[in-house]
């Protein structure tokens, strides 16, 4: 296994894939390097003399500037780097040509058909409270229904309970409605009990307006201070709705109706190396058999933004992607935030020192494809290929999101782990081995072997049948876990 990898020839810091020891010596074109103080694995030592006020350069980009002298061979850290970011910028659309080859061949995967022509990968029963006054009630009828029926010839019977739908104003008030929305409409549910109070904020006639045109058959409300007995009448509902969802079958469907969303959390100084690029590729690939794939995480895009501006299919697009970023840096801004206060501490742990360095990884996960569309949060998929959703960095809120648009599954990679899963399965994809071994029961797939000498089309190839085994019904480690949560993007006041 390397020692130390120099991403791009115009870095002037090299990566520690292992610890470096003091004295030794890494070679950087004619040169050797000697280091001059131990430097951790996935942080960066320096290649070549820095002055203060110098970029430092990875990945071919600035990732901040130094705040003092560095001399080659020393550890370059957080310590020793500010940031370049301001706030609001000024952009121009600078388009770059973008490929999109021809898939080698067409892949499918077994899913159910739902009558409105989507594809679900899961046939899950759902209980979702319109506010969560009710949440007891949706989490009481999902255990009596699971212990009178255990799910079988289902997927599951979850009740996905949040603290919101009353007591909100404003645009608080209309994200949690489009959220609970779009998971009532999501194909992963073979059918949905909406359960309602009946004094929220979230009226239950207004939400059933926002569904519009929904299969009665399968999404049904109850609201609980308009019946005598509402577990009585709750059971009742799901008994039928749960005797037609044992009746669906899987299918086989092309590859190309999966939709999948892209994240990070937890990141470290191998995430850009491995898992990120791993998911940039299959990211192309899924494209390319006619699928979409879906990026956000908005904050930890700033400072590699332009990278993804000059992707844009069009102007139209390119100025979507310019308000996406600067109603962002506009939020921090109006509550009197830094846009640059990232990264986290364990991403510093893991050697990441500044949002540029951050985002530079992040945005690996989008691949080399164009974006096609921009969504804003809550808004629901409308084109194939690879789109960019308004979204904050916290993965509960991230997830969920990307769970909301329309994605089947989320991608979620990470160095230091998490157990987290939102309402689809949410793959966990590790940066190094040492993590996958440690976390087994959180890790289900290991992108660390790149690291020692596993090809990346080898990886690549193995990293899509799994995929595709888990649309097909293969169990993540947050499903066989039992890990399932959604959480609701807030900003304003609560009454």
């Amino acid at each position: 296994m390397l020692k130390y990898i120099v991403i791009h020839p115009a870095d002037n810091v090299a990566v520690a894939l292992q610890p470096l020891e003091e004295g030794e010596s890494i070679t950087c074109g004619s040169t050797d390097v000697k280091v001059r103080e131990q430097v951790p694995a996935g942080h960066k030592v320096s290649l070549a003399h820095i002055a203060a006020g110098q970029d430092v350069i990875k990945y071919g980009n600035p990732i901040g500037h130094a705040t003092e002298t560095i001399e080659p061979g020393r550890w370059v850290n957080e310590r020793m780097l500010r940031t370049n970011l301001k706030g609001i910028s000024d952009y121009r659309y600078q388009p770059v040509p973008v490929l999109c080859p021809p898939p080698d061949r067409l892949r499918t995967f077994s899913g159910y058909a739902r009558r409105n022509g989507e594809v679900g990968i899961r046939n899950e029963l759902w209980i979702i409270p319109t506010v969560g006054c009710v949440n007891g009630v949706a989490e009481r009828l999902a255990r009596m229904l699971e212990k009178e029926t255990r799910a079988e010839g289902i997927d599951g019977i979850r009740a996905y309970t949040h603290n919101y739908g009353c007591s909100q104003l404003g645009d608080d008030h209309e994200h949690t409605r489009r959220i609970l929305r779009d998971m009532v409409l999501h194909p992963n549910a073979g059918g949905v009990l909406i359960v309602g109070l009946g004094c929220e904020n979230n009226q239950p006639d207004a939400f059933r307006a926002l569904l519009g045109d929904y299969d009665t058959e399968r999404i049904r409300f109850m609201v609980c201070q308009h019946e005598e007995d509402e577990m009585e009448s709750g059971m009742t509902i799901l008994r039928d709705l749960y005797a037609r969802m044992v009746e669906d079958r899987r299918t086989e469907v092309p590859m190309g109706k999966l939709r999948v969303g892209l994240k990070c959390g937890g990141s470290d100084g191998f995430s850009g190396i491995t898992a990120n690029p791993l998911l940039g590729c299959f990211s192309d690939y899924l494209v390319a058999q006619g699928g979409t794939t879906v990026l956000t995480e908005v904050p930890e895009m700033f400072g590699a933004e332009t990278l993804l501006m000059a992707r844009c299919k069009d102007e139209k697009v390119f100025r979507k992607t310019v308000s996406l970023i600067n109603d962002f840096k506009n939020y921090f801004i109006s509550h009197g935030q830094p846009v640059f206060e990232n990264p986290s501490p364990g991403n510093k742990a893991g050697g990441i020192s500044t949002l540029e360095e951050k985002s530079l990884g992040c945005t690996q996960k989008s691949g080399t494809t164009a974006v096609c569309d921009v969504l804003e949060y809550g808004e629901t998929l409308s084109s194939p290929g690879l789109n960019l959703l308004s979204a904050p960095g916290n993965d509960l809120v991230a997830s969920t999101a990307l769970a909301a648009s329309g994605c089947h599954i989320v991608l979620f990679t990470t160095g230091r782990g998490t157990p987290f899963g939102t309402f689809v399965p949410t793959v966990k994809i590790s940066s190094h081995t040492g993590l996958a071994g440690k976390k087994s029961n959180w890790i289900d797939f290991n992108a660390g072997t790149l690291l020692e000498g596993e090809p990346m089309p080898t990886v690549l190839e193995r990293f899509t049948s799994f995929v595709l085994d888990v649309a097909s019904g293969r169990q993540t480690l947050n499903e066989e876990n039992g890990y399932h949560e959604i959480a609701i993007f807030k900003s304003g006041v609560t009454l």
